[in-house]
């Protein structure tokens, strides 16, 4: 009898183009603290920020993807942080409703582009922030609650776009978003037959980890020392994968997987709270 080897290459990964909304850093600071990153008596260096917002864009550009551009407002130096602007699908845009004031105004200058863009726009009842807190996995919507989405919109989240719906909780406030704790490296099943998503497991209640090992057994478990960069605050377009360089032990896990990560420098936006997939909002049209 012959005995044949397993198979141990790694899946192939096959990148989809994509299309993203970003918002210059033009009046990025940190002048309040509504996340455990702000510290508003350090001060900012703006024309760093832009530098480091500019190289990725342009990595996006340069790997195929249309990236597009909304118009930043003075007085919301968090516009920056896109992924908080909505979550879209089939051309409709859930728009957000933030939970602190200071971002408030975010709200009506992203929800009017999209609606300009071709977008049907849902007004939310419920406080929401957009991508930050929901992330498309197969047929699934994975959404945070904890620090900023309500429960309540997990409900709404679910009516508009006629998906299922699993809640999570976060309950470390170093990893505020769900997009600070969770990311979804293939929204579509890949060669494993799942969705494919990478997470830090100590951002969440038992409860929520259990789903995660139920739902995601192939999931890519990442250690604080990743995490604490915003490692997980990254984009993948299903083999490219852009995380913040020094998220070494999560790229690492990311080539042994058959994706090619690519680590950018975002460590003035970190000052924010945001990195990589923060700056980002996959629209679908």
């Amino acid at each position: 009898m012959t005995l044949i080897a397993p198979d141990t290459r790694p899946a192939q990964r096959t990148a989809v183009r994509r299309t993203y909304l970003m918002c210059r850093p033009d009046h990025f600071t940190v002048e309040y603290r509504i996340n455990p990153w702000m510290h508003p008596e350090a001060p900012t260096d703006t024309a760093r920020a832009l530098a480091q917002w500019q190289s990725l864009h342009d990595l996006y550009v340069s790997l195929g993807h249309t990236v597009l551009l909304v118009d930043p407002v003075p007085g919301l130096p968090d516009m920056v942080y896109a992924a908080n602007g909505g979550f879209t699908l089939d051309g409709v845009a859930y728009a957000p409703r933030f939970a602190h004031p200071e971002r408030a105004g975010e709200a009506p200058a992203y929800a009017s582009w999209l609606a300009r863009t071709g977008f049907r726009v849902v007004e939310p009842r419920e406080t929401n922030e957009g991508e930050g807190d929901f992330l498309l996995a197969g047929d699934v919507i994975l959404a945070g609650t904890g620090f900023r989405s309500s429960g309540r919109s997990h409900e709404e989240v679910g009516e508009v776009f006629g998906r299922e719906v699993v809640s999570l909780e976060l309950v470390d406030p170093r990893f505020y978003h769900l997009d600070t704790a969770l990311a979804v490296l293939d929204p579509v099943p890949g060669p494993e037959g799942l969705p494919v998503i990478a997470y830090f497991p100590g951002a969440f209640d038992e409860r929520s980890r259990a789903e995660l090992e139920r739902r995601f057994p192939n999931a890519i478990l990442v250690g604080e020392d990743d995490a604490v960069w915003l490692g997980l605050n990254c984009v993948s377009d299903g083999r490219n994968v852009i995380i913040a360089e020094q998220a070494t032990g999560f790229e690492r896990m990311l080539r042994e997987r058959g994706y090619t990560p690519i680590g950018v420098d975002l460590s003035e936006l970190l000052r924010g709270g945001g990195g990589v997939k923060c700056c980002t909002l996959e629209l679908r049209l």
